[in-house]
């Protein structure tokens, strides 16, 4: 079982920025397809941005291409999303998730939300205007 925890989180205003992080309580996380979710209050859970277990590969939803950026540092064991020119729209709980994938699926982007075995806890992301 893996144990992902979110941080980076908080309040910001319109056009401000926030990176998120999101580590593995234990083990390497290198092996690992990982994206961000997110959900809105009243609002399903949507996806944000993947980066795939070589992350030599991203996707990102429409709503949040050219302002978010996902990254990951094996070396650190750290998975990122860098927010920038961050809009009110984008309030709500963010949550990482990844997967363990091996051999030619470490190439491949996962952006749906049952793709993944593991989740966060969450953590709020709220943009004033």
């Amino acid at each position: 079982q893996v144990q992902l925890v979110e941080s980076g989180g908080g309040l910001v205003q319109a056009g401000g920025s926030l990176r998120l992080s999101c580590a593995p309580s234990e083990r390497s996380f290198s092996n690992y397809a990982a994206a961000w979710f997110r959900q809105a209050p009243g609002k399903e859970r949507e996806f944000v941005a993947a980066v795939s277990g070589s992350g030599g590969n991203t996707d990102y939803a429409d709503s949040v291409k050219g302002r978010f950026t996902i990254s990951r540092d094996n070396a650190k064991n750290t998975m990122y999303v860098q927010m920038n020119d961050l809009k009110p729209e984008d309030t709500a709980v963010y949550y990482c998730a990844a997967a363990l994938t091996y051999g030619i699926t470490r190439f491949k982007v996962r952006n749906v939300a049952n793709q993944y075995d593991y989740w966060g806890q969450g953590i709020q992301v709220t943009v004033s205007s």
